[in-house]
């Protein structure tokens, strides 16, 4: 058949038939690959009848869209009948009353919110967003701040009674410490709720992003430490929870049933937390929405133990834990405080997939087409929404996780923003790279971003690398989305390292990612060792790389020596010339901050690595950890004429 017809109903879907790759040479979806693509989308496309007949379906679905996004006072093209009455209610009660012009547009209102908007063929909402989102400057009054904090994965850090696994008391140890620095916020790897583990665990394969993992619930700083190590006791677990806590590595399968043997027991015991706790438990069920009574009913059939209520009982000590902590954090001196990380995807088998089945992408898979670092592409085993189911919900989905994830958090880190522009997406069972790039409503997401940041006074940070498509990374900074200077990668077009005077202003500063090696890890090749050993480099690559390694290391070196930067040891002025850089906030990962090697994850590979397990040591016993943080915390705050 011609391909008129199936390029019209690809690019009508979404799809992206032409693209760049990342060595910037044009590539072209082929017709087999859109046709799979298609029909994960519901749309048959294997005749030319079928692709006329799907296209007017889709056109028929995206006719009348229920949400309409706009800043105050622009124009909003409704396509609506020219000269009709509307009439716009706010969600305050606020109402005003229109005629659509020649072109059936109407003049957004001024006040930001969610409006109702009634005319003569039904009801619709209209979404007026701030022109950017929340910033750091809003936060502090600051017109150039010049805040910081750490990152942390949020496992791996220690704490009394974690059971082997890092919780939100053991994170607020971590944030009270920032805090006595003059820190501002402590970012948080994602603690979304989590299927039950079956084998290999990542926090970026979460079950559902609108609740909350119960494995990182601190009972104490809800119940109080008698009456949580009381609880741990009755189940009979005190030892092996003890154990699990001495160990270097996560025991997944192991910690996690002591931590439900731990909830059970104490949800068995909740007669006895006192009328206060109990108060506040019960509001917390009668507060739950439909959308909390369907997770709980969910985890309870896939975990097996039948009781939504253990499951309600588990997001209610979760949501207070992080409560809590948010809460001390500030009371501490933090401006921002603990900033939270959002996956950009879920389980297609999970809680978050049942709860929308009719905006999630059936049959499809997230990834990353081929590129330098991964020949033959990436599938992540995870799923999203369709840019056609989130136009037919309202983007409801994706109000809701918005809502969510900022609750109870200054800021919320958006793992590969790029996504709110283009995913990668790929038949379920079909090779990496036989998948194509799906168009989203970037400007939408982007205003319904910027509302709800602001109602919940968050920042937003951008997780803007890898293949990052021509003028996004602007687009974004338009919309107050900070992106991420990383110092591996903050290089000019020759590969020179930049000095921190040229860093981006709209970007927080990092010296690594949890995807990255350590300072020490990299300039040691810590990260090609490991690849070597694991079999993952081609004959004669290991001498290759770490050759290319030890120049960069040395170009790094004469960069922070231009800068007249002078440290007793390399990590310690790297750390500093990161900091120095003007962007509004700096997030030092904790495995620099304590100097370790090893990195939390190294990207395609599951086993022969410990991803997601690595534990930190405790930060009682890092005794030089406070003057880490204090010259970091100086750095930041020299004048931003020096370039240190």
């Amino acid at each position: 058949m011609s391909e008129t017809a199936l390029h019209a109903l690809a690019q009508a879907a979404g799809i992206l038939i032409d693209w760049e790759d990342a060595a910037s040479k044009p590539q072209r979806v082929g017709p087999d690959t859109l046709r799979a693509v298609l029909s994960a989308l519901q749309l048959p496309a294997d005749s030319e009848a079928q692709c006329r007949q799907s296209l007017r379906d889709l056109q028929l679905a995206q006719a009348e869209p229920k949400l309409f996004t706009a800043t105050p006072g622009s124009e909003v093209a409704a396509a609506r009948r020219a000269g009709g009455h509307y009439r716009l209610i706010h969600e305050d009660g606020d109402s005003c009353e229109g005629r659509f012009d020649a072109q059936g547009a109407l003049r957004a209102p001024e006040k930001t919110g969610y409006w109702t908007l009634e005319e003569d063929h039904g009801t619709c909402t209209l979404a007026v967003a701030p022109s950017r989102c929340f910033g750091v400057a809003d936060l502090t009054g600051e017109p150039a701040p010049r805040s910081w904090g750490v990152a942390l994965q949020v496992y791996s850090a220690r704490g009394s009674d974690d059971a082997g696994i890092g919780d939100a008391q053991a994170a607020l140890r971590w944030a009270q410490r920032v805090a006595a620095n003059g820190g501002d916020a402590l970012a948080l790897s994602p603690v979304h709720a989590a299927r039950p583990l079956h084998g290999y665990y990542s926090p970026y394969s979460p079950s559902d992003r609108r609740f909350l993992d119960p494995l990182h619930a601190a009972p104490a700083l809800v119940l109080g430490q008698a009456q949580a190590r009381h609880g741990l006791q009755l189940a009979g677990v005190g030892e092996l929870a003890q154990a699990l806590a001495q160990a270097p590595l996560v025991d997944w399968r192991a910690s996690s049933s002591v931590r439900w043997q731990w909830l059970q027991t104490l949800y068995g015991r909740r007669d006895t937390f006192g009328a206060g706790l109990l108060e506040d438990l019960q509001q917390f069920a009668r507060q739950g929405d439909a959308a909390l009574q369907a997770y709980c009913a969910f985890a309870a059939a896939d975990f097996g133990d039948g009781n939504p209520d253990l499951h309600l009982f588990a997001q209610w000590l979760a949501a207070r834990s992080w409560q809590a902590a948010q809460t001390q954090a500030r009371q501490d001196g933090m401006r921002i405080g603990l900033i939270a990380d959002l996956a950009v995807g879920f389980d297609p088998q999970g809680a978050e997939a049942a709860a929308w089945p009719q905006a999630v992408l059936q049959g499809l898979e997230l990834g990353a087409p081929p590129d330098a670092f991964n020949a033959d592409g990436q599938v992540w085993g995870i799923t999203g929404y369709s840019p056609t189911g989130l136009v037919q919900t309202g983007f409801a989905p994706f109000i809701a996780l918005l809502r969510a994830v900022m609750r109870d958090r200054g800021g919320v880190r958006i793992d590969h923003i790029l996504g709110l522009l283009r995913l990668w997406t790929v038949p379920r069972g079909a090779r990496q790279g036989e998948g194509a790039y799906l168009r989203y409503p970037l400007q939408d997401l982007l205003r319904l971003l910027a509302l709800e940041s602001w109602r919940h006074r968050a920042i937003v940070i951008g997780e803007d690398l890898g293949v990052v498509p021509p003028g996004i990374r602007e687009e974004l900074s338009r919309q107050g989305v900070m992106g991420m200077d990383v110092l591996m990668f903050t290089r000019d077009r020759d590969g020179h390292f930049l000095p921190p005077s040229q860093w981006r202003n709209d970007a927080v500063a990092m010296t690594t990612t949890h995807d990255l090696p350590t300072l020490l890890g990299w300039r040691d090749s810590v990260d090609t060792g490991w690849r070597q050993r694991m079999g993952l480099l081609k004959a004669g690559q290991y001498d290759t790389d770490v050759a290319a390694r030890q120049a960069d290391v040395a170009a790094l070196v004469k960069a922070v020596q231009a800068t007249g930067l002078d440290l007793p040891d390399t990590p310690a002025a790297w750390r500093a010339f990161t900091a120095a850089s003007p962007a509004p906030l700096a997030l030092l990962p904790a495995e620099d901050a304590m100097q370790l090697e090893e990195q939390p994850n190294l990207p395609g590979t599951v086993e022969g690595h410990p991803n997601w397990r690595r534990r930190l040591p405790d930060i009682a016993q890092d005794d030089a950890l406070d003057a880490r943080l204090a010259t970091f915390h100086r750095a930041r705050h020299r004048p931003l004429d020096q370039d240190v």
